[in-house]
């Protein structure tokens, strides 16, 4: 071993547990309920679809656990349906991953934190806000791999605080809670088959979306067998629990005509605090949750380059974002690229649109990663396999069905936005098919 590789370290089971807690807590808990709340009225089955969206994730995180724990290297659903399927399809996923999979969360994370930013002083301008906290972000994480950790274990802490301080003041210092038994009344089982379920349902899974987080960092990770599988499912049942109570103590203290008005409908939690802390609380709270943000931000930032790198390793047109800093470890360029195409995504971009177009591909790749753990099991039954997900073949069924009528709604209700999804994921195809004939190239000159 040289003395560079020695100073690089691997982080352990806290550390990657925070960087799959604040992969989902973040922009989608945050700004999610107004669409919501606008489309189903009945605030038991938004709680209840909350609760649904945790089942689908904890789900899901048990079959990356198994994909995760077999191959153990970086690059999430790029590695996994490379091996399981094909080299082609696994750089499709990956290019949905350089292009705008972690992009787009970052620039919608970045646009959040500028929104509750500019709640509070409405004299900023809330797309600067966002660009100069993610310029400062990227700094930390192209610096050093240890250094980065911590980070984002302090803001992590800090995010897993301020959540549970939020919820114990919206139960217990609330002045006036809104009238739920209106809701109790007009609840309804058939509320659940209507397509505003479905659309709400893509925004609940876009809050969990990060559940997979420790699987695009495997080969940061010590024991990455041990530790993934463990992070991929604590988290998820912690974050399950946070996101029901948050949820319940926004819906409680706010009016509903307030939190769906289209000035406020990204911000709930601001709109909630007003109430719960007054006027001047309500201010430093909304403050205290953009900052909450950067704890989501960094996440995005630290693993998204992981997957670049993984792929500029066997692509060869891609070789350039492979690049590490040799003392601290760090895909420099990869992060670089990352960011920048945040940025450009949030000067140019609105919330909703980047969120409708980039959440349907998202959803198909995480569909074949999960149906992959059957295909794994046929094409390779002698590979090593540290853990086996719980309650197979039940488990991955219950995830597939459930992303099969997301993904139908979604292009059913959004056409426009999922077709340009579905363009950018083909568009990886020109990059495939060149860098193949390159290669081919190369070896007929040798």
């Amino acid at each position: 071993m040289n003395i560079n590789s020695a100073r690089i370290k691997k982080i352990g089971l806290i550390t990657t547990s925070t960087f799959v807690i604040s992969n989902m807590i973040g922009t989608g808990v945050f700004t999610t309920l107004g669409f919501q709340y606008k489309d189903i009225s009945n605030a038991i089955v938004i709680l209840t679809l909350w609760i649904v969206g945790g089942v689908l994730a904890l789900c899901g995180a048990l079959v990356y656990s198994e994909l995760g724990a077999a191959m153990p290297r970086s690059g999430g659903e790029y590695h996994y349906l490379s091996k399981i399927y094909h080299p082609w399809v696994g750089f499709l996923s990956g290019w949905v991953s350089i292009t705008v999979g972690f992009a787009a969360p970052v620039a919608l994370a970045c646009m959040a934190l500028g929104e509750y930013t500019h709640g509070v002083f409405s004299f900023l301008n809330p797309k600067y806000i966002a660009v100069i906290v993610l310029i400062f972000i990227t700094i930390i994480h192209t610096y050093d791999v240890k250094f980065g950790g911590d980070f984002q274990k302090i803001f992590t802490s800090f995010n897993l605080l301020l959540i549970v301080t939020f919820v114990i003041c919206g139960f217990f210092i609330t002045p006036a809670f809104q009238n739920f038994s209106v809701h109790i009344h007009s609840f309804s089982l058939q509320d659940f088959f209507k397509p505003e379920i479905a659309v709400a349902l893509i925004f609940v899974s876009y809050a969990y979306s990060g559940w997979n987080a420790s699987a695009y960092i495997a080969s940061e990770i010590d024991k990455p067998q041990r530790t993934i599988p463990r992070s991929l499912f604590l988290s998820t049942l912690l974050v399950t629990a946070l996101y029901f109570l948050l949820n319940l103590v926004f819906i409680i203290p706010a009016p509903r005509s307030e939190l769906i008005l289209d000035a406020n409908i990204k911000n709930p939690g601001l709109i909630s605090a007003f109430h719960i802390f007054g006027q001047t609380g309500g201010s430093i709270m909304g403050m205290l949750i953009s900052i909450l943000l950067i704890s989501t931000i960094s996440s995005f930032v630290f693993v998204g380059p992981r997957v670049s790198q993984v792929m500029g390793e066997d692509i060869k047109l891609l070789r350039f974002i492979s690049f590490k800093s040799k003392n601290h470890g760090t895909p420099v360029y990869a992060i670089l690229l990352q960011s920048a195409i945040s940025v450009l995504l949030i000067l140019t971009s609105s919330f909703n649109t980047v969120l409708t177009s980039t959440g349907f591909v998202l959803f198909f790749f995480t569909f074949l990663a999960v149906l992959g753990v059957f295909v794994h099991r046929v094409r390779f039954k002698d590979a090593e396999r540290p853990y086996k997900t719980l309650g197979y073949p039940v488990v991955p069924i219950i995830y597939i069905i459930a992303v099969i009528w997301i993904l139908y709604f979604t292009f059913i209700n959004n056409p426009k936005y999922s077709i340009l999804g579905i363009i950018a994921v083909l568009s990886g195809s020109i990059i495939y098919f060149l860098n193949l004939w390159l290669e081919k190239k190369s070896l007929k000159i040798r």
